[in-house]
């Protein structure tokens, strides 16, 4: 992890400043050019992404995803610079996710970074990953200090702004909300493109029942592992039909892969909402900014807007372009970072799967 340093309030730029940003840490593979100008805006060049699909029913391996992240890396880059009309060699730095994530992804696209950093003598600057995703929600969206509710497939945060540093007030105790939704779409053999959060929250918009599931806030935290077990049991239920259709006239009671998609994602986001007001009304912010892929779902930016509107708030999230992992993110906050001076030195290029957000010096903002 880059060490502290002397930092004051990020101003506007003399020059343009370049830089390219990589992201693998799970099966997206992202490559991104952004430009911060002298007026103090920030210009999307390009933003490539490609994501290693598996077939439905089954899970990404890390060995197997980071087998796709090297095939595919060189002309993720290359179209990304194509797209962008920069010259590599016009670039201030090279961003790459030092993590969290999966191992073996990370290492293959860290090992990418490096050697683009030696080949033609560029900075390099290690990224974590939940404040790439951050930093990029608040330049989109125009979020001055909100609430965040970070959702993805590895990560569950709720998360607020302090002296420099992104505190967590309250997180998953197990699994994460992504990883949640992802395992129960596997159950119930949901196809794996584009995402089975994506198809899940398709799936979910047919559902007419809403079934008990256990309801799990402890304090600002909250735990998942139980509703995920609860929600797959139902499908072993003798009312349960996979295709959704009564066996005859007298079989009314039924439960279908519409009402279960239905009842987890409305318990699972109505706790989510509850720990983000909480956080709201602790730090009185009247703002929630939504990040991470499971952060496209409009199902949860709804409950979430109902909640802020009846607290006089505003409720910000982006689109599928940015709020999937992506490396326009990773050149986001590494250029930030690199603008306060802050380089991450060749011998600790490392990737680490443990890289906690509150361990980020934000020496960017004041």
């Amino acid at each position: 992890m880059p060490g502290k340093i002397t930092s004051y309030p990020l101003k506007h730029p003399e020059r343009p400043f370049l830089a390219l940003g990589l992201e693998g840490s799970a099966n997206k593979l992202g490559a991104g050019i952004i430009r911060h100008n002298p007026d103090g805006s920030a210009q999307v060049l390009a933003n490539i992404r490609h994501t290693y699909i598996t077939p439905p029913g089954e899970g990404f391996q890390p060995r197997d995803t980071a087998l796709h992240h090297r095939e595919w890396i060189h002309n993720v880059i290359n179209a990304c610079l194509r797209e962008a009309n920069i010259p590599i060699h016009e670039l201030d730095c090279i961003c790459y996710t030092k993590g969290p994530g999966m191992g073996a992804p990370l290492q293959s696209v860290a090992l990418v970074a490096r050697t683009l950093s030696l080949l033609f003598n560029k900075p390099l600057v290690g990224v974590n990953h939940c404040v790439g995703h951050i930093e990029m929600g608040r330049e989109i969206t125009g979020a001055k200090n909100p609430v965040v509710l970070y959702v993805s497939g590895g990560n569950t945060q709720v998360i607020a702004y302090s002296s420099q540093c992104y505190r967590i007030f309250g997180e998953t105790l197990d699994i994460a909300v992504g990883n949640c939704l992802d395992r129960f779409a596997r159950v119930i053999n949901l196809s794996n493109d584009p995402s089975p959060g994506y198809n899940i929250e398709q799936v979910a918009k047919s559902g007419k029942r809403l079934l008990l599931l256990p309801y799990a806030t402890k304090g600002m935290d909250i735990s998942l592992s139980g509703i995920l077990t609860s929600t797959e049991a139902y499908t072993l239920d003798k009312r349960f039909r996979a295709d959704g259709k009564p066996q005859n006239d007298r079989d009314t009671d039924i439960i279908t892969p519409a009402d279960l998609c239905f009842s987890l994602q409305e318990t699972v986001f109505a706790m989510l909402v509850e720990i983000t007001e909480r956080a709201m009304a602790h730090i009185g912010s009247k703002e929630v900014l939504i990040v991470g892929g499971v952060g496209c779902n409009e199902r949860l930016q709804e409950m979430m807007g109902i909640m802020a509107s009846e607290r006089a708030g505003q409720v910000f999230a982006t689109d599928e372009r940015f709020c999937i992992d992506n490396g326009i993110m990773i050149a986001q906050a590494g250029l930030l970072s690199y603008r306060m001076g802050c380089v991450t030195p060749l011998s600790k290029s490392t990737c680490t799967q443990r890289y906690r957000t509150d361990q980020v010096h934000v020496a960017w903002r004041a």
